[in-house]
C-alpha cells in the first residue's frame, strides 16, 4: 500500500480547499430548511464553488451528477440533489461536499436538522456519530497505527446507551480514505477494528486521511438504488454521516475542514490542534 506524504507547503493548500468546504457547509446548512429541494443545496454548493474560485471534486466523478451528495433519513451516503426532493419538517439530511485547490482536495460532510420536532433518539444519533468522528481524530498521532483510529471511533459508539430501537448500526461496507492529490486514496478507513485488516499503516507526519463514521439506528448493511449511487439503509432505519479532512504534521492534528483547525473541538478532548498554515 502507497500511502502519500504531504509536505507542508501541499497541506497549507488541502487546508485552503478545506475551508472552502467548511463554507459550503455553512451555506448549505443554513440552506436545508422545509420546502427546500436537494437541488435547492446543490445550486448553493457550485455557487461557493464559484466565488471561491475552486473546482467540485464530486462532480463527474465516477459519473456522479452533482456537487454534494445529499443524503436523506434512510439514505446513508451518495444521495444524488434532485429537484424532486422536497425537504420536509422532520428530516435529517447528511451533506457531503468537497472541493479541489490547485489539485488539493478537501472533503468532509455533516448531518443537519430540517426544521424541527426531531426525536432524542436522532438528535443522539448524530451527536454519536459526530463525537465518535472527533474521537478518530484524536487518535491521529504520531506513532499511532490507522487501527488507532477505528477502534477509537468504534470504541466510543459502544459506550454509548444504546437507542429504544435496541443498537446503533455501524456501517460496514463504507468508510473513511486517504486524501491529498486525489479525493480518495490509499488507506481506506474502516470504522470498526477488523482483525483480517491487520494494524495499517502507521501515522506519521504528513499523512493526511478523511475520517468519515456512518452510523444507523439499526443494521449496519446496506444496498444500493438502480441509480448505481444512493446508499440505503436494509431496514430503512434513519442514519447520520460525518466527516473531516485530517492532516497529521509534526505539531500534531490540523482538522483541514473545520473553520478553526479543530482547535475548540481537540481541547475538549486533551489534545493540541497544529497552527493554522494561513495563519
Amino acid at each position: 500500500m502507497a500511502v502519500e506524504i504531504k509536505t507542508p507547503d501541499q497541506i497549507a493548500k488541502m487546508r485552503e480547499a478545506g475551508l472552502v468546504v467548511a463554507a459550503i457547509h455553512a451555506a448549505t446548512r443554513e440552506a436545508a430548511v422545509p420546502g427546500a429541494t436537494t437541488k435547492d443545496l446543490d445550486d448553493v454548493a457550485r455557487k461557493v464553488l464559484a466565488e471561491h474560485g475552486a473546482k467540485s471534486n464530486f462532480l463527474g466523478y465516477g459519473g456522479f451528477p452533482a456537487t454534494i451528495c445529499t443524503s436523506v433519513n434512510e439514505v446513508v451516503v451518495h444521495g444524488i440533489p434532485s429537484a424532486e426532493t422536497v425537504l420536509k419538517d422532520g428530516d435529517i439530511i447528511s451533506i457531503d461536499a468537497g472541493a479541489i485547490v490547485d489539485g488539493w482536495h478537501g472533503d468532509a460532510a455533516f448531518t443537519a436538522f430540517v426544521g424541527g420536532g426531531h426525536a432524542p433518539e436522532l438528535v443522539e444519533l448524530s451527536r454519536v456519530t459526530e463525537e465518535s468522528m472527533w474521537a478518530g481524530i484524536a487518535a491521529v498521532k504520531n506513532g499511532n497505527r490507522l487501527v488507532d483510529v477505528s477502534r477509537a471511533i468504534e470504541t466510543y459508539i459502544r459506550r454509548q446507551p444504546r437507542p429504544a430501537t435496541g443498537k446503533y448500526g455501524i456501517i460496514e461496507d463504507y468508510g473513511g480514505h486517504g486524501i491529498g492529490s486525489e479525493m480518495h486514496m490509499d488507506p481506506h478507513l474502516l470504522n470498526y477494528v477488523s482483525r483480517k485488516r491487520g494494524r495499517g499503516p502507521k501515522l506519521v507526519p504528513g499523512f493526511c486521511i478523511a475520517i468519515e463514521p456512518m452510523v444507523s439506528l439499526g443494521t449496519p448493511r446496506t444496498h444500493v438504488l438502480e441509480d448505481d449511487w444512493t446508499v440505503l439503509t436494509d431496514d430503512l432505519t434513519w442514519s447520520s454521516h460525518w466527516e473531516h479532512s485530517v492532516a497529521l504534521t509534526e505539531d500534531g492534528p490540523l482538522v483541514l475542514t473545520a473553520v478553526d483547525g479543530g482547535k475548540a473541538k481537540l481541547a475538549e478532548l486533551g489534545v493540541t490542534a497544529a497552527p493554522d498554515p494561513l495563519g
